[in-house]
């Protein structure tokens, strides 16, 4: 009698991936590369204030020659006119990410952001604690090996 198969464990992300994808298309993002690299396209001054909310694109009359979208932002209230100055900056940089005139404007509404929690880098190891470690650990030609691997010790005592 065979066994039936095995069932493991899938990650999150093949299992949400359908569903954040039809969310995003309803939006108008034919990826969720501009969302999760807003950052990165357009650079940390921009994005700490400006969020992509949507992108809408005009009715196609001709498909040879499609209309650029218009980007949507969500922008904090008193940056508003900044960014607004800033848009053909967002513009080339937006396209310069898709590689071809994927966004001919951007529209400004304005609202809060949604903050992401910033990730806090966790403190080192107390060098006290790292000498003792280095001193208990047999001999290891590579000082540097020894090193890292008292900084390892004391970083898992630590927590």
């Amino acid at each position: 009698m065979s066994k039936p198969p095995r069932s493991y464990a899938k990650p999150l992300s093949q299992l949400v991936g359908k569903t954040i994808a039809d969310a995003f298309a309803r939006q108008g993002f034919a990826t969720t590369g501009l969302v999760t690299h807003w950052p990165e396209i357009v650079g940390p001054e921009i994005a700490a204030h400006a969020e992509p909310m949507r992108l809408q694109w005009p009715r196609a009359i001709h498909e040879d020659d499609p209309e650029p979208a218009t980007l949507v932002l969500r922008v904090e209230g008193p940056v508003a006119l900044e960014i607004q100055h800033l848009s053909p900056v967002i513009i080339e940089r937006v396209n310069r990410f898709f590689g071809w005139r994927a966004v001919g404007r951007v529209a400004i509404r304005q609202a809060p952001l949604a903050r992401r929690p910033v990730k806090r880098a966790r403190a080192r190891p107390d060098a006290e604690a790292v000498a003792r470690l280095a001193a208990t650990l047999p001999d290891i030609a590579d000082d540097g090996l020894r090193q890292a691997l008292a900084r390892l010790g004391a970083a898992v005592k630590r927590t």
